[in-house]
Order: C-alpha cells, then structure tokens, then sequence
C-alpha cells in the first residue's frame, strides 16, 4: 500500500478571460497563464517572456507601456491572445505540471469571430493541448494553425531575433497595421 503524500493537492485555477478586438485575424494560443500572469492578470506578465519583445518588434508596440495599452494596440493589430486551457491544477508555472485541464471553447470563439484566419500556437505545450482539445471534437477547423517557437524565457532553443523572425507570420497574416506604423 502506498502511504498518501504528504503535499497537497494544487487548488484548481481559472485562466485569463481572451483579449480580443472587433474583427481579429489572428489568433494567438498558449497553454495557460504563468503564475506571474495569473497574479498580475496579464497575458504573459513574466517579463522574462519574450513575447511582448516580439510584439514590440512585429508591431512597434512599446513593451514599457501600461498593459491595457499594450493590448488595445495589440487589438488593433488585429491579433487576439488566448490560451488552450481555461482551468487546470498544477504546482508552479511549468506546463509539464499541469494536471485535470479543462480547455476553453476555442470553436464558439471562432464562431463568435469568424474574421480569425490564422492560429498561432505559443509553443509546443499550446500544440500538443490544442491538437488533444481537436481529436476530441467532431468538427472540423476551418482556420489553420501555425506552431510558433514558445516565448518563455525557457525556450532557449532560439534566440529572440530567431523568435522574432518565426513570428513574422503573424504580422503578415494580420492586416491591421505594418510594421513601423506610428499611428498610435
């Protein structure tokens, strides 16, 4: 017989609610929130994760702004953030402890959104969730998916202009603005 362990059980955790505009084209996936993005109620509130360089990079969306103006711009952009999973338990931040995940209704947003015409995938912890999260639904996607190399600061695989160039796609796919615009 096994004796029961001593730590307990991680309490279950809601994600972030999606950032999204009018009319999105591009759709930007990760798994769940980092602890530090859950305190914060930020989509990647670590400022260790490069995504918001890679933001600042693609879209001149200064990353020293205040978040909500970060993400207004983002919006403009046209791309949308999101993540796989709305609940889950897991100790820590690694996605590799996620445990009991319960995934977001990434077809009713789709539905509720049909200009989104590219998933980015953040990472391949956001592929290997969504793929799980399409075998167990009958309907086909109509929008592909893109898997995009993770922005957290774990991923050292790619450096952050190696990052920033695989990123490109979602500024190509997304029509709200070049890069470089100033308008805001």
């Amino acid at each position: 017989m096994k004796p029961p362990s001593s730590s307990p059980v991680p309490e279950r955790c809601d994600g972030l609610d999606p950032v999204i505009g009018d009319s999105p084209e591009v759709l930007v996936l990760g798994s769940f929130p980092s602890r530090q993005s859950l305190v914060r109620f930020e989509y990647y509130g670590n400022p260790q994760n490069h995504f918001w360089q890679v933001i600042e990079a693609l879209f001149a969306i200064d990353r020293y702004l205040p978040y909500a103006s970060r993400v207004e711009r983002l919006c403009l952009h046209r791309v949308a953030l999101w993540d796989v999973i709305h609940s889950c338990r897991r100790e820590g931040s690694a996605d590799d402890c996620i445990r009991e995940p319960v995934v977001n209704d990434i077809n009713g947003l789709l539905a509720a959104h049909p200009s989104v015409r590219l998933i980015a995938l953040n990472g391949t912890a956001a592929e290997r969730c969504y793929t799980r999260y399409r075998s167990r639904n009958p309907e086909p996607c109509p929008v592909p998916t893109q898997l995009l190399p993770s922005t957290s600061p774990a991923n050292t695989r790619y450096s952050l202009d190696g990052k920033c160039r695989c990123w490109e796609v979602i500024r190509t796919r997304a029509t709200g603005g070049k890069k470089g615009d100033t308008r805001f």
